[in-house]
């Protein structure tokens, strides 16, 4: 079996972070995850810098992206940040709609029948430019605002966005919420639904329960999987919502399982060590603290 990891560390690990990233630490961040194998990554996302400052060097950080190896991502959560998107050239355009209307309005000024059409928007606007439009359904699990989130509203969103036939819809676990049973079944359910159109998994540690929602996922047929260079990440607008699943982590653990990932994981940990080094802190990561097994340095 092969999943897909797609890197979302330069976005979503770093957005939260309180000091800014200059932008060429950022390019060094993607450089190294470049020789990771990372083949595809959420490099940035158009958002207003006011809400997001870390963000603010999406335009310039884009043009300095090293092309061919890679399809990178750009977050997008309206019309004006899929305009700004598509001028930058990137591959993919990631839209976000929210699963409850509290999250909905916190994190994208909409609430979630508003963000669902704003995210077929963008998609539209992916298409008609050439270019991939995908979706993540946010706070699929559980909301911060709003408390449980009901299944049947994520699948009716899903079969939704489903009909403007998206390169992928994602399922995220925005504050890190869910357990691998209902992480399974929402990623069964909803691929059941929306088939053949494919299912990603999004998870934060939040609760430590992030390692093992990726297998349950996996399990119940996600075949790409979100993760974040040493564990970095969080939404500023959904309080508590600390730290994606660590790239390291997940490889590690898909590898030794038997599942492919065509990553490096001796390149990840370095990687990881560097970015450690420009945060100045060390990162969640647990393979960074505890050391990979069997201690060698051939390609994972």
């Amino acid at each position: 079996m092969q999943i897909e990891i797609v890197e979302v560390g330069p976005r979503d690990g770093l957005q939260n972070e309180p000091t800014i990233v200059s932008t060429a630490a950022k390019l060094d961040l993607v450089a190294d995850l470049l020789a990771a194998g990372v083949t595809r990554m959420e490099a940035t996302s158009f958002v207003n810098p006011r809400r997001v400052p870390q963000m603010a060097d999406a335009d310039m950080l884009s043009a300095s992206l090293p092309r061919g190896a890679c399809r990178y991502i750009g977050l997008v959560l309206n019309g004006r940040g899929a305009e700004r998107a598509l001028e930058a050239g990137l591959d993919e355009l990631g839209a976000v709609c929210v699963a409850t209307d509290g999250l909905g309005i916190a994190n994208q000024g909409q609430n979630s029948e508003e963000s669902v059409a704003s995210a077929l928007a963008i998609i539209a606007a992916a298409q008609a430019a050439g270019r991939t439009g995908q979706v993540t359904i946010a706070a699929s699990f559980g909301c911060p605002y709003e408390g449980e989130v009901d299944e049947g509203r994520v699948v009716a969103i899903a079969e939704r966005l489903a009909e403007a036939r998206p390169s992928e819809i994602a399922l995220a676990d925005t504050i890190g919420v869910a357990v691998p049973k209902a992480a399974g079944r929402l990623v069964r359910r909803v691929a059941e639904a929306v088939g053949p159109i494919p299912v990603r998994a999004h998870f934060h540690d939040t609760r430590n329960t992030g390692i093992a929602n990726v297998w349950a996922a996996v399990e119940a047929g996600a075949r790409t999987i979100d993760a974040s260079l040493g564990g970095l990440g969080g939404c500023p607008f959904a309080k508590g919502a600390a730290g994606n699943v660590a790239t390291e982590d997940v490889v590690y653990m898909l590898e030794r399982s038997g599942v492919r990932t065509g990553l490096d994981l001796d390149a990840l940990l370095a990687a990881s060590e560097r970015l450690s080094a420009v945060m100045g802190r060390a990162l969640p990561a647990m393979l960074g603290r505890a050391g990979r097994f069997p201690a060698t340095t051939s390609r994972s």
